[in-house]
């Protein structure tokens, strides 16, 4: 009987530990300010999204995101309203600074979605980043979907 319970408590504790080891995979939400020299060069609009990425190695991650780029009215005295969305695919390459801080670059594909704005091409961005807690990191990152569209924002994520 002894031994049951001591086996039963032993699998429990391993499996308790493996629960708490994070893994590779990331995820989370960002905001921030859209100019796009194409739809309006004299305003700035609104951006929302969210990302999954995956953590090849400390240094290099690959990223899946979806975001809303903003919502431009009467583009250019045209009468036309335009809502632009991206989605994106990318490697993100970090480099650690002092204490929590990281920069890092990235570069990939977006395609840029909407009321008749169809656009895919390179993409880059570069940022700085802070880690919270060992799970929790915040990033503040300049995007540029495609060479007349510029992205700035702020994005919060979790490590699973």
């Amino acid at each position: 009987m002894f031994k049951k319970i001591a086996a039963a408590a032993a699998l429990t504790l391993l499996a308790s530990s493996s629960f708490a080891a994070p893994t590779s995979f990331y995820g989370g939400v960002d905001v921030g300010s859209t100019k796009s020299d194409v739809l309006d060069n004299n305003s700035n609009k609104v951006s929302y999204g969210a990302f999954l990425g995956y953590d090849v190695n400390e240094n290099v991650a690959v990223e899946l995101g979806y975001r809303r780029l903003g919502q431009w009215d009467n583009v250019r005295g045209s009468g036309y309203d335009a809502t632009v969305n991206q989605t994106h695919l990318s490697v993100v390459g970090s480099v650690p600074l002092k204490d929590q801080f990281s920069v890092f670059a990235r570069v990939g594909y977006s395609k840029l979605n909407g009321d008749d704005v169809n656009n895919s091409g390179a993409l880059y961005g570069v940022g700085l980043g802070y880690n919270f807690a060992p799970n929790v990191f915040g990033r503040v990152e300049v995007q540029k979907p495609t060479n007349l569209t510029t992205n700035v924002g702020v994005s919060v994520g979790y490590k699973f």
